[in-house]
């Protein structure tokens, strides 16, 4: 028998974000850099799974999608007991899961949301179909309050390679054109001492971000770890232009915090715990 709880006047809430993304078994990316991500930046975090990935450092072994019935399921629970401040999407592999996520954000009118669009692990292994990147702009573009891609993910979706600041520009451009009302450019794939990020969001001009690179070959789950810390700072009631700013310094310093640590044989991960805070109370109601 269920028992009923305490008679207790409650005056906070944690902030809570939802992260709707495939699983890393490595703990690099993927829910495990969500989960981790959130917990360091003082949020409460849930997650409902799209699919299993067996993988490590050095890549991707298999993929095993989740039952979209099941991922419904994993939102409603969710949402309907807990709730969420804001969302991060990561990977959709196909155009039903896809579709799932969609009807959630309308069914729940889910805020907030971060979307992600997993594409290419860091090894270079595709992670959606086609079918799934034509679903994922139609639907999520317009539902998401940011984009997250990276120069290999934009180029999927523009369908050209990317090469240059100008090129990046162009392909914001289009992807604002196409229904997203902000995009995060991420240009760390680009050579050079200097990683130039690009954030317009739509009727604003475009805004450069520009850091010196960090050397180190520990950046498996880098775009995952960035888009969690985003949508935890919007969580927290911050704005997101300077929501984008915070989340690339948490980032920055999680690069540098694991430059010196090796984790497996390949692409390590990050250190997200470099400098955890206290979970956050925000006033309830």
């Amino acid at each position: 028998m269920n028992q009923q709880p305490p008679d207790i006047t409650y005056a906070f809430e944690y902030p809570r974000i939802l992260s709707i993304a495939g699983s890393d078994s490595g703990g690099g990316a993927g829910i495990q850099a969500d989960l981790k991500t959130f917990a360091a930046l003082g949020c409460f975090g849930m997650t409902a799974i799209t699919a299993l990935t067996a993988q490590n450092t050095m890549g991707v072994l298999s993929v095993h999608g989740i039952p979209p019935a099941m991922l419904r399921d994993q939102i409603d629970s969710v949402v309907e007991d807990i709730g969420a401040h804001s969302v991060k999407i990561g990977m959709l592999n196909t155009p039903e899961i896809v579709l799932t996520v969609a009807q959630a954000i309308d069914r729940h009118e889910l805020q907030n949301i971060v979307l992600d669009p997993v594409m290419v692990a860091t090894s270079g292994a595709v992670l959606i179909d086609r079918p799934a990147i034509v679903m994922l702009v139609r639907e999520l573009f317009p539902r998401a309050l940011l984009v997250t891609p990276n120069l290999d993910e934009a180029s999927l979706l523009v369908g050209r390679p990317l090469n240059s600041e100008s090129d990046m520009e162009a392909a914001a451009s289009e992807m604002l054109n196409r229904g997203a009302n902000a995009v995060l450019l991420k240009g760390g794939h680009l050579p050079g001492e200097q990683v130039s990020d690009l954030l317009w969001l739509k009727n604003h001009s475009p805004y450069w971000m520009r850091a010196r690179r960090i050397e180190t070959t520990n950046t498996h789950g880098t775009g995952c770890t960035l888009s969690s810390a985003i949508a935890a700072y919007l969580a927290l009631g911050i704005n997101l232009t300077e929501a984008v700013e915070a989340a690339r310094r948490y980032v920055r310093a999680a690069l540098s915090g694991s430059a010196n640590v090796r984790t497996g044989k390949g692409s390590g991960p990050l250190n997200h715990g470099h400098a955890p805070v206290a979970m956050q109370l925000k006033p309830l109601g």
